[in-house]
């Protein structure tokens, strides 16, 4: 089994203890709150390549 796969099957079963132990808006807050507070702990020069990085992707 690899890393990403180990990683992948903890989040799923972290989600599902967090959805079941805490109310249902909480579990939404996380799961939007830790990937906004994430991008804006990026610099500008990181967030740029990100933007660019994604849109590249999408024009493919």
């Amino acid at each position: 089994m690899s890393n990403r796969t180990k990683v992948v099957i903890g989040g799923v079963a972290v989600g599902l203890l967090l959805l079941y132990w805490i109310p249902l808006w909480a579990f939404f807050l996380i799961i939007v709150g830790v990937p906004v507070a994430a991008y804006l702990t990026l610099d500008s020069s990181q967030r740029r390549r990100l933007r660019r990085v994604t849109r590249r992707q999408i024009g493919r």
